[in-house]
């Protein structure tokens, strides 16, 4: 008897790549990983409290009750064969100890910033450029907030050419799926690009 071959196909093993969603206090990180994470996403969200307060800027997010205290985490399969894990990280100045630990074996960042608080992205942008770990900047446009031009928001934050800005709605899917593809082709091609760079002599 003879058998003809087999139409099934092997199971894919994903890639898997770590994602950080980085910036300041209420950008929207936990609603950007809640937004795409096909898994019920971790969170560490705590009541603001009175005693936070005095440490804790909430201008311009007057309406915020809770913060992230260590990190979110969620998981989005892009394509059979690349799975992203996202770690969201603590927003506030008092926690950034835990960036270091978040961003061991991280592939990029996206950071989100928001123009009404454009000042709050600084920190951010400077933590990863220092590290030289590829991010994008992602302008979270909340209701009621003044849209700027791409190239006055990259000029204020003062981003190198090559650094890719998307304006995004954390709070829906597609458009937080279109950053996380955006930082995935640029930490990707800059990866390849230092591979292919002469090593120093």
């Amino acid at each position: 008897m003879a058998f003809g071959r087999s139409s099934s196909r092997r199971p894919v093993e994903p890639v898997t790549l770590k994602i950080l969603v980085a910036g300041g206090f209420g950008v929207g990180k936990t609603t950007l990983v809640g937004a795409v994470s096909e898994i019920r996403p971790l969170r560490t969200e705590e009541d603001l409290s009175e005693i936070g307060r005095p440490v804790d800027d909430t201008g311009g997010v007057e309406g915020k009750t809770t913060t992230t205290v260590a990190m979110d985490f969620g998981r989005i399969t892009l394509r059979e064969d690349l799975v992203l894990y996202l770690f969201g990280t603590p927003g506030q100045d008092r926690f950034w100890f835990l960036w270091d630990e978040l961003a061991q074996g991280a592939l990029g960042a996206v950071i989100l910033a928001d123009t009404r608080r454009l000042e709050e992205s600084f920190a951010a942008v400077d933590y990863f450029e220092r590290r030289g770990i590829p991010f994008t900047v992602a302008v979270n446009c909340f209701d009621g907030a003044t849209r700027f031009p791409a190239d006055t928001v990259r000029a204020a934050l003062d981003l190198d050419p090559e650094v890719p800005l998307l304006m995004c709605d954390a709070r829906e899917r597609e458009s937080a799926k279109e950053v996380l593809v955006a930082v995935v082709e640029h930490a990707l091609a800059r990866v390849g690009g230092d591979r292919r760079e002469p090593a120093a002599t």
